[in-house]
């Protein structure tokens, strides 16, 4: 006789990676019965919001984009779409540090490629001799092979270290928080290596593009590519309600931290029958009952790696050699008639050549409507980094100074911020160094021979939000598949 009971399933985090894990499961078996351990007093791990003073600030991300659609489809799914919002039309683009001055960058630059040609021969981000090298790189052979190579010498080799150091760096570190110079071709960038791989060069690759209309969005970088990124009207912690809403009474534990788990084995119908033994889990925690079928553990992977390590050693030994990088936020809300000469744009990027204290800045409440009172402006200030660790020493009234004397420095920011913030992330950002995908199948394949355990993590699919509720679902497909 057949066990007709639901399957349990526990989910180890309660960040993006464990909800979206157990929204996905939920969706595709209602059947299962869902526990989720969160060791902290709330959900959301980096994504939260919070009011303050007529400002709505978001902690972490504050936008998502619907290209790849994996985040969109899933507030489909949970029927939030309603809730979502597009950036604002005016101020869409962005600029770059350059000199001291805040430059646009390029219309039709996307990270590596260029999809306009005067753009780049008028933008002053650029010498002669550099236009001339980037230009050239039609004529590059293929440098993409099987094996790995870093961003920095990827686009040195292509374009020159003039376009390197003082445009797709700084766009680059800005999405991972990286060291170009370590950061993976192909566990970051493969799209773009891929078009190397096919056409010879991404000025080929681009030329082909164009001719089908493939670029058409990148082609209105100051348009139309910006209708591919969503927030939630309430902030991004929208998100995390709606999936914590989307699931079942009682399966969320706040304040649960899971000291250990253990491989069990229950006697079964099938086991008395001579067929194989089933596995099962027990979880060493205040708010966990066993057994459970099936484990998914879904925190930051130093976490991870101390959970898996009697399990899945070679998983555990690989995601503890996963750097991280940690980063301050400095939130400042502004009167507008406080800024002399007014940004208008969602906000910049600083390359290291620069030698300033600061990596980025955005201006939120210009990408967003309701993120600030009228006549005010929300800016959100990135310090720290791979690159500059040893800034985050600072107390937070020295960041908070560290922003004001840079903005004032970029944007003629004057007089006191009505509201401040620091927000810092240590050890939040995992870096996909060069040779991360071989690392990356080490773990998967070190997972995949225990049964009944899964692992989600940022720090080996995608650091984005698109990216890590792909993983989720994918998690939930192999789960209710078995």
């Amino acid at each position: 006789m057949q066990d007709s009971s639901p399957r349990r399933v526990a989910i180890i985090g309660g960040g993006l990676s464990g909800l979206a894990t157990a929204a996905h499961l939920h969706l595709l078996d209602p059947s299962i019965d869902l526990t989720v351990l969160e060791s902290a007093d709330r959900l959301g791990g980096v994504i939260t919001t919070e009011t303050a003073d007529g400002f709505l600030i978001d902690h972490g991300a504050d936008m998502f984009a619907s290209n790849p659609p994996h985040a969109l489809q899933l507030c489909e799914q949970l029927g939030v779409t309603d809730q979502l919002i597009q950036p604002q039309m005016e101020g869409r683009g962005a600029n770059i540090v350059h000199h001291g001055k805040l430059v646009p960058i390029p219309d039709g630059f996307v990270l590596m490629r260029a999809t306009k040609i005067l753009p780049m021969l008028t933008t002053p981000l650029l010498s002669v001799s550099g236009k001339l090298r980037l230009a050239a790189e039609i004529f590059k052979p293929n440098n993409v092979s099987e094996t790995d190579q870093s961003v920095a010498d990827f686009v040195r080799d292509r374009m020159g270290n003039e376009v390197l150091q003082r445009i797709v760096g700084p766009l680059v570190s800005g999405i991972y928080t990286a060291d170009v110079e370590k950061l993976s071709l192909l566990a970051t960038m493969n799209p773009i290596a891929e078009m190397v791989r096919q056409h010879g060069s991404l000025a080929k690759a681009t030329l082909k593009r164009r001719r089908k209309g493939e670029d058409s969005s990148e082609r209105n970088s100051a348009g139309a590519r910006y209708n591919q990124f969503r927030a939630f009207r309430s902030g991004m912690v929208g998100l995390i309600n709606s999936i914590a809403q989307s699931l079942p009474a009682g399966a969320i534990h706040l304040n649960s931290p899971v000291r250990s788990i253990r491989q069990t084995t229950l006697p079964s119908e099938n086991q008395r029958n001579g067929s194989q033994q089933q596995p099962t889990w027990e979880i060493q925690s205040d708010a966990a009952t066993a057994p459970f079928d099936h484990i998914v553990v879904g925190t930051p992977a130093r976490i991870a790696s101390t959970i898996l390590q009697p399990h899945a050693p070679i998983a555990a030994e690989q995601l503890s050699a996963i750097e991280s990088a940690s980063t301050a936020i400095v939130v400042l809300g502004v009167r507008r008639a406080d800024i002399l000469r007014p940004v208008t744009t969602f906000g910049f990027v600083v390359p290291p050549i620069e030698n300033r204290r600061i990596l980025a800045g955005s201006f939120a409440s210009t990408k967003f409507a309701g993120r600030a009172p009228e006549d005010h402006v929300l800016v959100r200030v990135f310090i720290g980094g791979a690159l500059q660790s040893e800034l985050l020493e600072n107390d937070d009234e020295s960041l908070i100074q560290i922003a004001r004397e840079e903005l004032n420095d970029l944007i003629g920011l004057q007089g006191d911020p009505v509201v401040s913030r620091v927000v810092r992330w240590n050890q939040a950002m995992p870096q996909y160094h060069v040779g991360h995908l071989d690392r990356v199948r080490q773990i998967d394949q070190s997972i995949a021979d225990v049964p009944g355990l899964s692992l989600i993590s940022n720090a080996m699919h995608g650091v984005g939000i698109a990216p890590v509720i792909k993983a989720a679902k994918s998690i939930a497909d192999g789960i209710v598949k078995t």
